[in-house]
């Protein structure tokens, strides 16, 4: 936080000197409107209860108080919560963890529309569909926190779990009479703790149905023409 207030304190310092050469330079400037500025911006700077600003002729010099500033300190990174819920409704432990919960909310969220589960945009017109979009979104998020959960002992992330996982793959196998059927080869160590520790055990061999599956189809091919 010292470093930072510095910082600020810096920057305002920098304008200070450039409006006192734009002074010397423009005798028609005026003084006020030049402090109006500075003032303004060390209100947006968030330092203006300990920052002084005095003028000398045409010259504006900038300042600390100390004393303010000495009292400031201590309150660095401290910041207050406030709530309509009675003492006796909520201790303010319960309402400083139930804060602090937001930040698994902002998660969901992101992981929601940005991350695995890419929620946006929906390319949907009817809200029946809508909603069955989003319900088959929340149930993605549910299988995503399971498995942050099954994979924390790992120290993996789901996005790192999940790309380790897509090197699984099957080789078709297909027999002199015509039988196919699919075998899994041994996953690797990683993924092979991933899929312990998900408590997903994998057959050693499919049945092959002779269908293909792909994934993120593109619809244009399928719309109908207008």
């Amino acid at each position: 936080m010292q470093r930072v207030r510095e910082d600020k304190y810096r920057t305002l310092g920098q304008q200070v000197e450039e409006l006192n050469r734009y002074l010397q330079e423009h005798p028609r400037a005026t003084l006020t409107a030049a402090r109006r500025q500075l003032e303004a911006k060390s209100q947006r700077l968030k330092i203006h209860e300990w920052v002084i600003l005095t003028a000398h002729e045409r010259t504006l010099v900038l300042s600390k108080n100390t004393d303010r500033l000495h009292q400031l300190e201590p309150l660095d990174g401290c910041y207050v919560l406030k709530t309509d819920l009675s003492a006796t409704a909520a201790s303010k432990e319960l309402i400083h963890e139930r804060y602090k919960d937001l930040a698994l909310v902002e998660w969901a969220f992101r992981t929601s529309k940005t991350v695995q589960l890419e929620m946006r945009p929906i390319y949907v017109r009817l809200a029946s569909r809508t909603r069955g979009h989003a319900l088959v979104v929340m149930l993605a998020y549910r299988i995503i926190k399971e498995l942050a959960q099954y994979w924390h002992a790992l120290d993996v992330t789901v996005a790192e779990g999940l790309k380790e996982l897509d090197a699984l793959c099957v080789t078709e196998i297909v027999l002199a009479n015509g039988t196919r059927y699919h075998r899994l080869p041994q996953p690797r160590p990683l993924s092979q703790q991933l899929l312990e520790a998900a408590r997903v055990k994998l057959p050693p061999v499919l049945p092959s149905k002779g269908v293909q599956v792909v994934t993120k189809k593109k619809l244009t091919s399928r719309r109908k023409a207008a």
